[in-house]
């Protein structure tokens, strides 16, 4: 099967989102152009990441003065849900973030969970086959609102264990820390 790229150059909405209650989410990367809406799914872990070094990303950009990457005090960003109709165009299995350095704008890559990942093998954008690909550019205001929500979207989760950390559920978990007891 020919391998799909999905290419978004300042899209108009670029935003982590989930499905599913606490604890059975979904969790997914989605890009909106006009009508095309591109969604991919992703581990929660891998969106804690990617906000994370789009954090770090971000500090180094102002650090070296580029004046749209400065943290805007008090915005909220987008709080609306995923776009419909939500449909899984790949599972990520590669992310990796860049910097443009002419179009002074952030380059996110998610590419698609194979079963054959090989760590040395580098697939040229041109290639016919090979792994799906979602490219999207966005400048760095739209990169700091895209962490906003990540971090309100990691914190709507379950909440942890106060003694262990892990995530409650709730009927309660059978804590390590307390020999295997139910804590409620």
């Amino acid at each position: 099967m020919p391998r799909r790229r999905h290419l978004f150059d300042s899209p108009d909405r670029f935003v982590p989102g989930t499905v599913g209650a606490p604890g059975n989410r979904t969790f997914f990367l989605q890009a909106r152009e006009g009508q095309r809406v591109v969604s991919v799914s992703l581990e929660k872990v891998q969106v804690a990441a990617l906000a994370q070094r789009m954090i770090e990303l971000l500090e180094e950009i102002e650090r070296r003065g580029v004046e749209d990457a400065a943290e805007i005090e008090g915005e909220v960003g987008d709080t609306a849900a995923l776009d419909e109709p939500l449909n899984e165009a790949f599972r990520a299995g590669t992310l990796s973030l860049g910097w443009d350095t002419v179009d002074e704008l952030i380059i996110l890559e998610a590419r698609e969970l194979t079963d054959e990942e090989e760590e040395d093998e580098e697939v040229d954008d041109d290639d016919e086959e090979g792994p799906d690909l979602l490219r999207v550019r966005v400048a760095p205001a739209e990169a700091r609102r895209f962490v906003a929500r990540a971090v309100r979207v990691l914190a709507a989760g379950r909440p942890p264990c106060p003694l262990c950390g892990q995530p409650l559920d709730p009927q309660g978990h059978l804590c390590p820390r307390r020999n295997g007891h139910l804590l409620n």
